[in-house]
């Protein structure tokens, strides 16, 4: 065994402790580190031929590359929509390495079904019916692919001569038609992937002032198809306002017209927890696929998210991974049967305990309490002279911009003067034409005085784009 690697086998105990005072550290001081930053010039170093060992990597680490990290798990870390860690999810993350488990097959250890128990409580978290089988997946992205992929094969199912995409190639099929009213880039990104191409997406009109997509208007798209099979690709929560689709409306369409109804829920799912706002979920569960994140409102670390679908003989056609040593599917096939992944981290597990640690009240209470903050700094922002809302503060997102000239170079300017104060950090949109600003309140740890705090940092910057 190489020296050094021996070296910190017998010293475990003593590199473990000096990792957990750093990580104590770290955590106790989150409130002091910057929300963001200005990344520093990086100077890249050769890989070394003779490593130093554990003590002296770490003190590299600590020179040259920790002080450029932002506050992300923090609660002033309002840009795109990012949670933080729980205590029990970054223990269970810390585990998560220790145990080192890939829950790829059922024949060598407990890990898939742990990770199918996550799945069941993540099931009843939501309100979804058993019909909705899960597997955990890397964030959204990889959830809407997965989504996505099982749909494409639902539409060869639908041809006359029943075509398997999964063997045959998507050149089998006709042009795809994907239809959605405001869908997130991360769609287009999993249409390119799965050869279906981003010019399938085909936008429907949304309600007036809104990014909800106009019913009526989605049906007259579907109607002009003459009963040609497409994918619908709902919202429940849009990045820039929170806006949600009428699930129940559009699932009921399935009756005169046929579609795959694919739901990215990504963070909105979480409105299931809040009573108030529960009924925008309402049919959720009629979806063929959804899409949630948990490294978002869930506060796992990442990479972590779940996929639903109904038609789990569908997904196991896709993705289903023939080899001696992995066994053939069958009634409650592996996970390597189910995802683009052969291998895979057991992410199920800070789930699991962030889960069993909080239950459904704990983390009904943070979604509840992000909500409450965001309408608060929106209020802030509407008595702001300097600011002004771009839409209503539906659940945990603040869309806003400048009240005066609200262009390109003024809104990212504005953004860096922001995050240049260290306090806060917020990103930009483009909404309805307008440049702006979102805060996303997703983080357990947000409190009233991060608005008060992250409200003062949007005024002084003010001083920068006059």
């Amino acid at each position: 065994m190489n020296p050094k690697l021996s070296h910190d086998l017998v010293g475990i105990e003593a590199l473990l402790q000096r990792t957990l005072d750093h990580a104590l550290e770290v955590l106790d001081r989150i409130d002091e580190r910057p929300a963001a930053l200005d990344p520093p010039p990086a100077t890249r170093r050769p890989l070394p031929e003779h490593g130093p060992g554990f003590d002296a990597a770490l003190d590299d680490f600590l020179t040259r590359w920790a002080p450029g990290f932002s506050g992300s798990a923090g609660p002033r870390y309002l840009g795109f929509v990012t949670g933080g860690a729980t205590p029990a999810a970054l223990a269970g993350d810390w585990l998560t390495s220790v145990y080192d488990q890939n829950p790829t097959a059922g024949i060598d250890s407990a890990a898939p079904d742990l990770e199918r128990e996550t799945i069941a409580r993540l099931r009843e978290l939501f309100g979804l019916s058993n019909a909705q089988q899960g597997v955990l997946v890397s964030g959204a992205t990889m959830s809407n692919l997965v989504g996505l992929a099982i749909g494409r094969e639902w539409l060869g199912e639908q041809c006359q001569s029943r075509v398997s995409i999964s063997d045959d190639g998507v050149g089998m099929l006709p042009p795809i038609r994907v239809l959605s009213g405001a869908p997130h880039s991360s769609i287009y990104k999993a249409l390119s992937v799965l050869g279906i191409g981003r010019r399938a997406v085909q936008k429907v009109p949304t309600l007036k002032e809104r990014e909800a997509v106009d019913v009526d208007a989605l049906e007259a798209a579907l109607e002009r198809f003459e009963g040609e099979p497409v994918i619908v690709v709902a919202n429940s929560g849009t990045v820039n306002t929170v806006d949600f689709d009428a699930l129940q409306a559009i699932a009921e369409l399935r009756s005169r017209y046929p579609f795959w109804l694919h739901v990215d829920a990504a963070f909105g799912a979480f409105a299931a927890l809040s009573p108030e706002h529960a009924p925008l979920v309402r049919g959720l569960d009629a979806a063929d696929s959804i899409c949630i994140d948990l490294h978002k409102w869930l506060n796992v670390p990442y990479d972590a998210a779940v996929q639903f679908s109904r038609r789990r003989d569908l997904q196991v056609r896709v993705f289903q991974n023939s080899s001696a040593y992995l066994g053939v599917p069958g009634d409650n096939p592996d996970f390597v049967h189910l995802t683009p992944e052969n291998s895979r981290r057991l992410r199920a597990l800070s789930t699991w305990f962030t889960l069993a640690a909080y239950g459904r009240d704990g983390h009904a209470q943070i979604v509840q309490t992000n909500i409450a903050l965001a309408h608060r700094l929106g209020r802030l922002i509407a008595e702001q002279p300097g600011l002004t809302l771009l839409a209503p503060t539906r659940l945990n997102v603040v869309c806003f911009t400048l009240a005066q000239q609200p262009s390109e170079e003024r809104i990212n300017a504005y953004v860096r003067a922001v995050r240049d104060l260290g306090d806060v950090f917020v990103t930009t949109t483009v909404y309805a034409g307008t440049w702006g600003v979102r805060a996303a309140f997703c983080n357990w740890r947000t409190s009233e005085c991060d608005v008060d705090r992250t409200f003062d940092s949007l005024v002084r910057a003010l001083g920068s784009v006059q």
